[in-house]
Protein backbone atom coordinates (compact mmCIF):
# COMPACT_ATOMS: atom_id res chain seq x y z
CA UNK A 1 0.00 0.00 0.00
CA UNK A 2 1.53 3.35 -1.26
CA UNK A 3 2.43 5.61 2.10
CA UNK A 4 0.09 8.53 2.73
CA UNK A 5 1.62 11.93 1.90
CA UNK A 6 2.27 14.88 4.67
CA UNK A 7 -0.99 16.23 2.93
CA UNK A 8 -3.26 13.55 2.81
CA UNK A 9 -2.59 13.25 6.88
CA UNK A 10 -2.56 16.78 7.29
CA UNK A 11 -6.38 16.61 5.73
CA UNK A 12 -7.12 12.96 7.80
CA UNK A 13 -5.82 14.87 11.08
CA UNK A 14 -8.50 17.77 10.02
CA UNK A 15 -11.42 15.63 9.48
CA UNK A 16 -11.06 13.64 12.55
CA UNK A 17 -10.84 16.89 14.61
CA UNK A 18 -13.44 18.98 12.01
CA UNK A 19 -15.00 20.50 15.26
CA UNK A 20 -11.99 21.93 17.14
CA UNK A 21 -10.41 23.11 14.14
CA UNK A 22 -13.96 24.92 13.83
CA UNK A 23 -13.39 26.44 17.27
CA UNK A 24 -10.16 27.63 15.98
CA UNK A 25 -11.74 29.54 13.19
CA UNK A 26 -12.89 32.47 15.66
CA UNK A 27 -10.24 33.51 16.75
CA UNK A 28 -7.84 33.23 14.52
CA UNK A 29 -10.04 35.29 11.96
CA UNK A 30 -10.36 38.21 15.24
CA UNK A 31 -6.44 37.94 15.05
CA UNK A 32 -5.80 38.12 11.46
CA UNK A 33 -8.67 40.95 11.03
CA UNK A 34 -7.51 43.24 14.18
CA UNK A 35 -3.93 42.63 14.57
CA UNK A 36 -1.96 41.41 10.84
CA UNK A 37 -4.77 43.78 8.53
CA UNK A 38 -3.74 46.78 10.88
CA UNK A 39 -0.32 46.33 9.88
CA UNK A 40 -1.02 47.49 6.42
CA UNK A 41 -1.34 50.93 7.72
CA UNK A 42 2.16 50.56 8.85
CA UNK A 43 3.48 51.59 5.23
CA UNK A 44 1.92 55.27 5.88
CA UNK A 45 5.55 55.54 7.39
CA UNK A 46 7.28 55.27 3.84
CA UNK A 47 4.66 57.75 2.35
CA UNK A 48 3.87 61.56 1.84
CA UNK A 49 -0.01 60.64 3.74
CA UNK A 50 -2.71 62.45 1.76
CA UNK A 51 -6.05 62.00 2.93
CA UNK A 52 -7.54 63.02 0.02
CA UNK A 53 -5.89 59.73 -2.21
CA UNK A 54 -5.93 57.37 0.71
CA UNK A 55 -2.76 55.21 1.59
CA UNK A 56 -2.57 53.79 -2.00
CA UNK A 57 -2.43 57.16 -3.75
CA UNK A 58 0.22 58.55 -1.39
CA UNK A 59 3.31 59.49 -2.45
CA UNK A 60 6.14 57.13 -1.53
CA UNK A 61 9.04 59.22 0.30
CA UNK A 62 11.18 55.95 1.94
CA UNK A 63 13.00 56.89 4.89
CA UNK A 64 12.16 60.57 4.83
CA UNK A 65 10.11 60.93 8.51
CA UNK A 66 12.33 58.45 10.22
CA UNK A 67 15.88 60.91 9.01
CA UNK A 68 13.50 63.68 10.11
CA UNK A 69 12.67 62.14 13.55
CA UNK A 70 16.57 61.10 13.98
CA UNK A 71 17.86 64.85 12.85
CA UNK A 72 15.11 66.15 15.45
CA UNK A 73 16.53 67.71 18.32
CA UNK A 74 13.87 66.48 20.67
CA UNK A 75 14.92 62.70 19.16
CA UNK A 76 17.69 61.52 21.59
CA UNK A 77 15.98 63.24 24.89
CA UNK A 78 12.67 60.98 23.93
CA UNK A 79 14.39 58.22 23.78
CA UNK A 80 16.52 58.92 26.97
CA UNK A 81 13.15 59.44 28.48
CA UNK A 82 11.69 56.28 27.40
CA UNK A 83 14.12 53.92 28.56
CA UNK A 84 15.23 55.51 32.09
CA UNK A 85 11.52 55.66 32.94
CA UNK A 86 10.97 52.15 31.54
CA UNK A 87 14.31 50.56 32.74
CA UNK A 88 13.76 52.02 36.39
CA UNK A 89 9.97 51.01 36.63
CA UNK A 90 11.38 47.42 35.82
CA UNK A 91 13.82 46.57 37.99
CA UNK A 92 12.56 48.34 41.06
CA UNK A 93 8.87 46.98 40.90
CA UNK A 94 10.26 43.34 40.11
CA UNK A 95 11.23 42.30 43.55
CA UNK A 96 7.36 43.75 45.26
CA UNK A 97 5.30 40.91 44.13
CA UNK A 98 7.65 38.48 44.44
CA UNK A 99 8.19 39.19 47.86
CA UNK A 100 4.42 39.61 48.46
CA UNK A 101 3.77 35.95 47.03
CA UNK A 102 6.59 34.87 49.26
CA UNK A 103 5.33 36.34 52.10
CA UNK A 104 1.55 35.38 51.51
CA UNK A 105 2.80 31.66 51.06
CA UNK A 106 4.16 31.68 54.50
CA UNK A 107 1.41 33.25 55.87
CA UNK A 108 -0.85 30.47 57.02
CA UNK A 109 -3.62 32.68 58.52
CA UNK A 110 -6.18 32.59 56.14
CA UNK A 111 -7.88 35.57 57.51
CA UNK A 112 -4.53 37.61 57.33
CA UNK A 113 -4.27 36.39 54.15
CA UNK A 114 -7.47 37.46 52.95
CA UNK A 115 -7.27 41.49 54.25
CA UNK A 116 -3.95 41.48 52.73
CA UNK A 117 -4.94 40.22 49.40
CA UNK A 118 -8.10 42.40 49.11
CA UNK A 119 -5.65 45.64 50.62
CA UNK A 120 -3.15 44.87 47.83
CA UNK A 121 -5.18 43.40 44.96
CA UNK A 122 -7.71 46.76 45.24
CA UNK A 123 -5.15 49.88 43.43
CA UNK A 124 -5.34 47.75 40.05
CA UNK A 125 -9.16 48.03 39.37
CA UNK A 126 -8.31 51.53 39.87
CA UNK A 127 -8.70 53.78 36.68
CA UNK A 128 -5.53 55.16 35.58
CA UNK A 129 -7.17 58.55 35.66
CA UNK A 130 -8.69 58.46 38.97
CA UNK A 131 -5.14 57.04 40.06
CA UNK A 132 -3.31 60.59 38.82
CA UNK A 133 -5.82 62.03 40.46
CA UNK A 134 -5.73 61.22 43.82
CA UNK A 135 -2.30 61.13 43.39
CA UNK A 136 -2.27 65.01 42.76
CA UNK A 137 -4.95 65.11 45.79
CA UNK A 138 -2.66 63.89 48.15
CA UNK A 139 0.61 65.94 46.89
CA UNK A 140 -1.29 69.00 46.87
CA UNK A 141 0.37 71.66 48.69
CA UNK A 142 -2.30 72.68 50.15
CA UNK A 143 -3.46 70.72 52.13
CA UNK A 144 -2.72 67.03 50.76
CA UNK A 145 -2.26 63.75 52.33
CA UNK A 146 1.70 63.65 51.54
CA UNK A 147 2.57 67.52 52.55
CA UNK A 148 0.41 67.06 55.72
CA UNK A 149 2.76 64.33 56.55
CA UNK A 150 5.56 65.79 56.40
CA UNK A 151 4.51 68.80 57.68
CA UNK A 152 4.29 66.88 61.04
CA UNK A 153 8.54 65.54 61.04
CA UNK A 154 9.07 70.06 59.60
CA UNK A 155 9.57 69.26 56.47
CA UNK A 156 8.76 72.01 54.08
CA UNK A 157 5.74 70.91 51.52
CA UNK A 158 7.04 69.14 47.71
CA UNK A 159 5.49 69.82 44.80
CA UNK A 160 5.62 66.32 43.26
CA UNK A 161 3.66 67.30 39.41
CA UNK A 162 5.67 70.92 39.75
CA UNK A 163 9.39 69.07 39.41
CA UNK A 164 10.37 67.42 37.26
CA UNK A 165 13.09 65.74 39.57
CA UNK A 166 10.35 63.98 41.33
CA UNK A 167 8.50 62.78 38.09
CA UNK A 168 10.25 59.55 37.82
CA UNK A 169 10.09 58.23 41.24
CA UNK A 170 6.36 59.54 41.84
CA UNK A 171 5.40 57.28 38.59
CA UNK A 172 7.49 54.44 40.00
CA UNK A 173 6.24 54.20 43.39
CA UNK A 174 3.04 54.79 42.23
CA UNK A 175 3.11 51.82 39.91
CA UNK A 176 4.15 49.54 42.62
CA UNK A 177 1.61 50.18 44.68
CA UNK A 178 -1.12 49.80 41.62
CA UNK A 179 0.29 46.74 40.28
CA UNK A 180 2.30 44.41 42.84
CA UNK A 181 -1.07 42.78 44.20
CA UNK A 182 -2.28 41.93 41.35
CA UNK A 183 1.10 40.74 39.34
CA UNK A 184 2.04 38.77 42.80
CA UNK A 185 -1.02 36.65 41.19
CA UNK A 186 1.44 34.63 38.70
CA UNK A 187 3.84 33.62 41.71
CA UNK A 188 1.22 32.84 44.03
CA UNK A 189 0.12 30.04 41.17
CA UNK A 190 3.69 29.22 40.43
CA UNK A 191 4.21 28.32 44.43
CA UNK A 192 1.11 26.37 44.68
CA UNK A 193 2.71 24.21 42.05
CA UNK A 194 6.17 23.31 44.36
CA UNK A 195 5.91 19.95 45.81
CA UNK A 196 5.20 19.42 49.88
CA UNK A 197 7.88 16.68 50.04
CA UNK A 198 10.57 19.33 49.25
CA UNK A 199 9.22 21.89 52.21
CA UNK A 200 8.99 18.53 54.23
CA UNK A 201 12.52 17.63 53.74
CA UNK A 202 13.37 20.50 54.39
CA UNK A 203 11.87 20.42 57.95
CA UNK A 204 13.58 17.31 58.95
CA UNK A 205 16.82 18.72 57.95
CA UNK A 206 16.19 21.50 60.35
CA UNK A 207 15.72 24.36 57.83
CA UNK A 208 14.90 27.73 58.70
CA UNK A 209 12.38 29.76 56.51
CA UNK A 210 14.45 31.75 54.81
CA UNK A 211 16.82 28.77 54.05
CA UNK A 212 12.93 27.26 52.52
CA UNK A 213 12.46 30.31 50.50
CA UNK A 214 15.95 30.51 49.48
CA UNK A 215 16.37 26.84 48.74
CA UNK A 216 12.84 25.54 47.48
CA UNK A 217 10.89 29.47 46.67
CA UNK A 218 13.01 31.08 44.74
CA UNK A 219 14.25 28.36 42.50
CA UNK A 220 10.52 26.91 42.08
CA UNK A 221 9.67 30.73 40.81
CA UNK A 222 12.47 31.59 38.67
CA UNK A 223 11.40 30.20 35.64
CA UNK A 224 8.24 32.21 35.99
CA UNK A 225 10.16 35.41 36.74
CA UNK A 226 12.42 34.99 33.79
CA UNK A 227 9.40 34.78 31.51
CA UNK A 228 8.11 37.38 32.50
CA UNK A 229 10.95 39.63 32.64
CA UNK A 230 11.28 38.72 29.29
CA UNK A 231 7.99 39.46 28.26
CA UNK A 232 8.56 43.07 30.14
CA UNK A 233 11.84 43.70 28.34
CA UNK A 234 10.06 43.58 24.87
CA UNK A 235 8.04 46.03 26.13
CA UNK A 236 10.76 48.20 27.30
CA UNK A 237 9.79 50.99 25.07
CA UNK A 238 6.26 50.82 25.32
CA UNK A 239 6.19 52.74 29.10
CA UNK A 240 2.00 53.15 30.03
CA UNK A 241 0.86 56.17 27.68
CA UNK A 242 -1.99 56.85 29.43
CA UNK A 243 -0.49 57.67 33.41
CA UNK A 244 2.59 59.67 32.08
CA UNK A 245 0.46 61.59 29.76
CA UNK A 246 -1.84 62.28 32.50
CA UNK A 247 0.88 63.40 34.69
CA UNK A 248 2.67 65.69 32.18
CA UNK A 249 2.77 69.29 32.20
CA UNK A 250 5.39 71.83 31.13
CA UNK A 251 6.93 71.47 34.51
CA UNK A 252 7.73 68.44 34.11
CA UNK A 253 8.08 67.74 30.10
CA UNK A 254 11.91 67.70 30.13
CA UNK A 255 11.97 64.18 31.56
CA UNK A 256 7.92 63.22 30.92
CA UNK A 257 8.50 62.97 27.58
CA UNK A 258 8.70 59.84 26.12
CA UNK A 259 7.84 57.68 22.51
CA UNK A 260 4.09 57.16 23.17
CA UNK A 261 2.97 60.80 24.23
CA UNK A 262 5.58 62.32 21.55
CA UNK A 263 3.67 59.74 19.13
CA UNK A 264 0.39 61.42 20.24
CA UNK A 265 1.20 64.92 20.17
CA UNK A 266 2.45 64.61 16.29
CA UNK A 267 -0.34 62.43 15.05
CA UNK A 268 -3.30 63.31 16.47
CA UNK A 269 -2.59 66.97 17.44
CA UNK A 270 -0.60 67.73 14.96
CA UNK A 271 -2.02 65.28 12.14
CA UNK A 272 1.02 64.28 11.09
CA UNK A 273 0.57 60.82 10.38
CA UNK A 274 3.30 59.98 8.20
CA UNK A 275 5.77 61.65 10.84
CA UNK A 276 3.96 59.91 13.56
CA UNK A 277 4.10 56.35 12.41
CA UNK A 278 7.06 56.32 11.01
CA UNK A 279 8.29 56.75 15.15
CA UNK A 280 5.85 54.15 16.29
CA UNK A 281 7.26 51.45 13.69
CA UNK A 282 10.72 52.22 15.08
CA UNK A 283 9.91 51.67 18.47
CA UNK A 284 8.17 49.12 17.45
CA UNK A 285 11.31 47.05 15.72
CA UNK A 286 13.18 48.27 18.62
CA UNK A 287 10.77 46.08 21.07
CA UNK A 288 10.90 43.49 19.05
CA UNK A 289 14.84 43.36 18.83
CA UNK A 290 15.37 43.78 22.67
CA UNK A 291 12.83 40.69 23.15
CA UNK A 292 14.60 38.54 21.05
CA UNK A 293 17.90 39.78 22.61
CA UNK A 294 16.84 39.41 26.12
CA UNK A 295 15.59 35.94 25.03
CA UNK A 296 18.94 34.40 23.30
CA UNK A 297 20.48 35.96 26.85
CA UNK A 298 18.24 33.88 28.93
CA UNK A 299 18.33 30.83 27.05
CA UNK A 300 22.09 30.94 26.96
CA UNK A 301 22.34 32.07 31.14
CA UNK A 302 19.46 30.25 32.68
CA UNK A 303 18.13 27.84 30.44
CA UNK A 304 14.80 29.26 30.60
CA UNK A 305 13.22 31.16 27.53
CA UNK A 306 10.01 31.56 25.62
CA UNK A 307 11.25 29.83 22.38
Amino acid sequence: MKPKSSFQRFWINIKGSAQLYLLLLLPLAFIILFCYVPMYGATLAFKDFNPGVGILGSKWVGLKYFIKFFKSPSCWLIIKNTFILSILNLVLSLPFPIILAISLNECKNRHVNKVVQMVTYAPYFISTVIMVALLMQWSSINGGLFNNILGLFGVEPVNLFGDASYFRPTYIISNIWQFTGFNSIIYLAALSSVDISLYEAAKVDGASKLQKIWCIDLPSILPTIVILLILNAGQIMNVGFDKVYLMQNQMNVQVSEIISTYTYKIGLLNLDFSYSTAIGLFNSVVNVVLLFSVNMLSRKISENSLW
